[in-house]
């Protein structure tokens, strides 16, 4: 009688897991199944799931359904934190450890060895040395954490995790902040790790990195999980079509409109070398009625380059020009002034006053149009409200019902409709359709083309391609830089490798 062997427990699973925010399902069928000393990657664009994942296996979110096994055993109890932090541990892009206390004093917070009611320093710093020395992080355990590098910040955080008697180490972004060498680096220190029995999940954008470490991947879209593979047997393209969700071939086979832009059309926004933390050297040009998109990961500095030019942040360097004149950083109020409209990206933290009415929201960035010193007629507000209820089809019972009963889609219109009313000459939209319906979505969109039509700059900030699709050119930022521009035309397995680094190094 032959005996076949049974198939090694898998150290993680995850089968059927659905989350739900309220009307939103974050995820609608998460699997995972990471097998003991691999290095197991998680892809997916922004929005995939991939972090709600993450949050239902460190037992920071319990699923709505499915369930989450560590070891063949089921994941510990939500309150039980002791628990959880044996089995698992997430090191985020930002490190979390206390930058002003030493390495030692990092790895053993909230549990320091004690001799007679009081800390042991002597043994705080020998067990810390003996943790270091164990798992190969050579850092100097008195160093005060602020002054080391981002990868050393992060191996303490690993040591810290692997202290507690975890093995499974999720690693979110972990390259975000580092260069070559570094990730270099990081990556030898993975090894050594993966050889000493440790099991890291490897959450990344930058798909060459895939590559270069892992051994499985598994491929999140639109909330579900799609497909997992040996990174060896899947090819770059079937991986870009797993993400993207049409096949190469197919995407060629459309015809997609291509724009041509009117280079005759001056240029409004001129940005010259515009640098901060999150990016760095940026040149930038929107001509009147050109719609310019920018696309990246959530840590290509997108967003933030964007909240530069609507006022609501300060570049450490560069400038900025809208028509002519310079362009006011670090006021809202002044970019208004200068001629900027802005759909934020948290409609409900700067898009929205909550307790006002749809009439006060629409009409709040132009109440000096409305009427002199101050006084400003009722008719008059009602019947600019009105209009701009009616441009953006919102569906309300009339500008004095309260915005907070709105539906997502409809509250998006009023920030859209906000921004509309001071005529401005540049446009930012914000990730404009982020978690509305499909026709609010359509409806938001062809907003864009008005503006390009009545001769406005948009620049329009997204993930989502279809927010993209309407765009003269799309310019992609990788790490705080622009590394790719795609004209109208561009197919989504393209764009999608651009935003994940593969087509630059």
């Amino acid at each position: 009688m032959s005996t076949q062997e049974s198939p090694a427990v898998p150290l993680v699973e995850a089968r059927g897991v659905v989350k739900r925010y309220g009307p939103v399902t974050a995820l609608a069928d998460g699997r995972l199944t990471v097998l003991a000393g691999e290095s197991h990657a998680l892809v997916g664009r922004n929005g995939a799931g991939k972090s709600t994942l993450v949050n239902v296996l460190t037992g920071l979110q319990a699923p709505d359904e499915g369930t989450v096994r560590f070891d063949g055993e089921p994941a510990p109890a939500l309150a039980d934190r002791d628990a959880w932090r044996r089995k698992v541990a997430c090191v985020y892009q930002h490190p979390t450890v206390v930058p002003e206390l030493t390495v030692a004093e990092n790895l053993f917070i909230n549990r320091q060895p004690q001799h007679r009611g009081f800390i042991s320093w002597r043994r705080l710093k020998a067990e810390a040395a003996e943790l270091l020395d164990t798992w190969d992080v050579r850092v100097d355990p008195e160093a005060r954490t602020a002054d080391l590098k981002v990868e050393d910040r992060q191996m303490v955080e690993i040591a810290r995790a692997l202290s507690f008697g975890a093995r499974f180490i999720i690693l979110d972004e972990p390259t975000a902040q580092l260069d070559n060498r570094e990730i270099e680096r990081l990556f030898d220190r993975m090894r050594g790790l993966q050889d000493s029995g440790v099991t890291f999940l490897f959450i990344s954008h930058h798909l060459q990195e895939v590559y270069e470490v892992c051994q499985t991947v598994t491929v999140l879209r639109d909330a579900r999980w799609i497909t997992t593979a040996p990174v060896a047997e899947l090819p770059r393209t079937a991986l870009i079509e797993a993400m993207a969700g049409e096949s190469i071939e197919t995407l060629a086979e459309q015809g997609v409109q291509e724009r041509i832009v009117d280079e005759s059309a001056p240029v409004l926004l001129d940005a010259r070398g515009l640098t901060s933390e999150a990016y760095d050297n940026v040149d930038l040009t929107v001509r009147r009625g050109e719609v310019v998109g920018l696309a990246g990961s959530s840590a290509s500095g997108k967003i933030e380059l964007a909240e530069a030019l609507a006022g609501l942040r300060t570049p450490t360097g560069g400038t900025a020009q809208l028509d002519g004149r310079r362009l006011p950083f670090g006021s809202v109020q002044a970019a208004l002034k200068a001629g900027v409209g802005c759909v934020p990206r948290d409609r409900h933290d700067q898009g929205l006053v909550a307790g006002m009415t749809i009439g006060d929201n629409t009409t709040m960035s132009v109440l000096d149009r409305l009427g002199r010193y101050g006084f400003i007629g009722t008719d008059r507000k009602r019947g600019f409200a009105a209009e701009l209820i009616d441009r953006l089809d919102i569906h309300t019972e009339g500008p004095e019902q309260p915005v907070s009963d709105l539906s997502g889609g409809n509250a998006q219109k009023v920030v859209m409709a906000r921004a509309l009313a001071s005529d401005p000459r540049l446009l930012v939209l914000i990730n404009p359709t982020a978690g509305v319906d499909v026709k609010s979505k359509e409806s938001l969109l062809a907003r864009v083309d008005s503006a390009r039509e009545d001769g406005t700059a948009v620049l329009v900030v997204s993930d989502e391609l279809d927010d993209l699709r309407r765009c003269d050119r799309v310019l992609v930022l990788f790490h705080g830089r622009v590394v790719a521009e795609h004209a109208a035309g561009w197919r989504d397995h393209e764009l999608i490798a651009s935003i994940e680094g593969i087509d630059h190094g």
